[in-house]
């Protein structure tokens, strides 16, 4: 039975390491199917990390106990939509580089989130260590169900409300009227703004709708993971994230299956540092696997996934 216990927690910690990609992967499709190319999944994160750090380190002091990381989460999604404004306004309003604003948003991040934690606590480096954070939940009935039970059904809150993001959000983008009026402001805006769609207020919907599941993707990170928030809390995920929409075809389904190979890829890089022989492997090695897989699976997505037509194309009404 030890071939089982151990193959229902390796599942368990690939969800547990694919949550967050799955929560800023959603993100990133939501807004890059309305045509606004965002880079910036890596800066929405560790602004999430953040402010779920600081949103529930505030709410432990003032007694809210078990409810102190879930108004960290809500600090994280608010926090994430306000800073997704910048990225919206300098692509949409101003129609600046894409790109280059979502490599800002990134920078601003990192800068701003160190500055802030550094101003509240007094010159530390990170944040005080959380003792309100999420705990994994059991299923009654489904959990002892051998391999796939301790795999999918004893985990944290965050994971189940991920995997229920991945179907909402395929509905949401192939099987309503607001999907379809966000992808094809992403595929043909002049097409859509000739039928009456507002182009640029969808775009601005689909980026704020990234930014804020991107937070709650970094959220997940201090609440899950790490307890405390510091300058290398992310460490790139956002990065992966982004890998995995484009290896996911921009569809969440896709995004799903492709944030889970991540996931494991780290999964695996935790349960080889267990065995002897992995002592012979330099640590650095074994560490930058799933970095080695993003790029490898980035250069095979080369050509082979299609991107949204008008995707990172300002859209002017004048030209159409």
């Amino acid at each position: 039975m030890d071939w089982v216990t151990t193959l229902g927690q390796l599942i368990n910690t690939t969800l547990v390491f694919s949550t967050a990609l799955i929560f800023a992967a959603l993100g990133g499709i939501f807004s890059e199917r309305s045509g606004v190319t965002n880079l910036g999944l890596e800066g929405f994160m560790m602004f999430g990390a953040f402010a779920s750090a600081v949103g529930t380190y505030y709410a432990e002091e003032a007694g809210m106990g078990a409810a102190s990381p879930w108004i960290g989460m809500i600090a994280a999604l608010v926090l994430g939509v306000i800073t997704s404004l910048i990225h919206a306004v300098a692509s949409i309003t101003f129609k600046a580089d894409q790109t280059i604003s979502g490599i800002v948003i990134n920078f601003l991040a990192a800068g701003a989130t160190l500055y802030l934690v550094k101003l509240i606590f007094d010159g530390n480096g990170e944040t005080p260590l959380l003792t309100e954070v999420f705990n994994k939940v059991s299923i009654p009935g489904l959990s002892k169900i051998p391999i796939i039970g301790e795999g999918l059904f004893h985990n944290y809150p965050t994971t189940y409300i991920a995997i229920i993001l991945v179907f909402v959000g395929y509905y949401v983008l192939f099987k309503t009227p607001f999907g379809l009026r966000l992808r094809a402001v992403g595929e043909h805006p002049s097409a859509a703004d000739t039928a009456g769609i507002n182009v640029n207020r969808m775009r601005y919907i689909g980026v704020m709708i990234s930014g804020g599941l991107a937070a709650l993707g970094g959220a997940t990170v201090t609440l899950t993971t790490t307890s405390t928030f510091a300058h290398n809390t992310i460490s790139g995920q956002g990065y992966i994230a982004i890998a995995a929409m484009i290896f996911g075809k921009w569809n969440p389904l896709g995004a799903f299956g492709a944030a889970a190979f991540f996931g494991l890829s780290q999964a695996v890089r935790t349960y080889v540092t267990l065995f002897d022989w992995s002592k012979d492997i330099p640590q650095e090695f074994i560490y930058m696997l799933p970095y080695l897989l993003t790029i490898i699976v980035l250069v095979a997505a080369v050509g082979r996934s299609a991107a949204p037509s008008a995707l990172g194309q300002p859209y002017d009404p004048s030209k159409r």
